[in-house]
């Protein structure tokens, strides 16, 4: 699974907002800077993104952009479909049939499953962070985020990351 630039510039554009003074509007060039991007580029990520509702735009003299909602309001998984196609979404066969118009195995495909668990375990782990959750540190990310079997308990939250099950346990859990 890769991660688009699209989609990590999306996302740290949409922290840089976060970041910010959310009474006052933060024009593209501070955007930019701030990311290291070119102010094309990021006046590009904030038009989808208010496109897709999740950023305004003010105008004037002391405009530029500002979040429609709260930090802990916007999950990743919200800002990351403004951005892309889910990872395993229904036209995902279709658009990867081989030389045919249908995909040999349309009818038996043991990938299928696989793709959707995963995308599904991916959404809702980015369904579970939201961008209030990114202005910690790396460190308390990481914390956050451990596995709950390895999880030491904190003072904030539990963990949002579950431990994923092995296809050994899903099969033991089949076969009961």
């Amino acid at each position: 699974m890769k991660i688009t630039a699209l989609e990590e510039y999306g996302l740290r554009c949409m922290l840089q907002l976060a970041l910010h003074d959310p009474r006052q509007p933060m024009t593209v060039q501070q955007v930019a800077v701030n990311e290291g991007l070119t102010p094309e580029y990021a006046g590009k990520l904030l038009n989808l993104l208010r496109q897709q509702g999740l950023v305004d735009s003010v105008r004037g003299r002391n405009g530029g952009f500002v979040l429609t909602r709260t930090a802990s309001d916007i999950n990743l998984a919200q800002i990351v479909s403004a951005l892309s196609n889910q990872l395993f979404d229904a036209e995902y066969c279709e658009r990867h049939s081989g030389a045919g118009e249908v995909c040999v195995h349309e009818t038996a495909c043991a990938l299928r499953p696989v793709w959707s668990t995963l995308s599904e375990h991916v959404n809702q782990l980015l369904e579970s962070i939201t961008l209030a959750d990114l202005m910690r540190s790396e460190h308390e990310m990481c914390r956050e985020l451990q596995p709950t079997s390895e999880a030491t308990p904190g003072p904030t939250s539990e963990p949002k990351l579950p431990a994923a099950p092995t296809l050994h346990q899903v099969r033991s859990s089949e076969s009961r």
